[in-house]
């Protein structure tokens, strides 16, 4: 499952890094243009687009590596069992609601059958939203594959968040 994790994590860091590169890259050529008289049509509709797709990506590596915010202090205060069993429901609503939105996106796709963008008539708009339903599945994907990790933590009763900050206080005092 580690080798899984890690595949998952090295393509997401790739695909985003892409994304971030080509954003930067359209954004700096549309304001060339726009100096030179010559804006482009079509940059806003695609720089959001992009900019969505990083979110949603991001978002997805962020749940993977246990990035996102989190209340450790308050769960870590719970006594076990309740600790576990809280951190257990936060888990399935987690899973529920992106399940829920990854049907709610498919369903949104199906609506959006024949649509174009439009400065660019030749992209169909179910191609720029299928970030959505194929975001939500990564969503469940990547926080299955964080899951028995954390919990594991849960249970011992150490946090995430605590040893990242202590690390970074380490570094910063190795440095000093």
């Amino acid at each position: 499952m580690k080798s899984l994790v890690l595949a998952i994590e090295f393509v997401l860091e790739w695909f985003l890094m892409i994304l971030m590169v080509a954003l930067t890259t359209i954004v700096v050529v549309a304001v060339v243009y726009r100096k030179l008289d010559a804006s482009l049509s079509w940059y806003d509709e695609v720089a959001s687009v992009m900019l969505a797709w990083i979110t949603y990506y991001g978002g997805a590596l962020a749940v993977l590596k246990r990035k996102h915010i989190g209340f450790d202090s308050v769960l870590l205060a719970i006594p076990m069992p309740l600790r576990l069993y809280t951190a257990l429901f936060a888990e399935v609503v987690f899973i529920a609601f992106f399940v829920l939105l990854a049907w709610a996106g498919w369903q949104v796709l199906m609506v959006l059958e024949g649509d174009t963008l439009v400065s660019l008539r030749w992209v169909p708009v179910q191609f720029t939203q299928s970030v959505i339903p194929i975001g939500a599945v990564l969503f469940v994907l990547c926080e299955l594959l964080a899951a028995p990790k954390y919990l594991r933590m849960v249970m011992a009763g150490q946090s995430a968040e605590h040893a990242d900050i202590e690390a970074e206080i380490e570094a910063e005092m190795q440095r000093s």
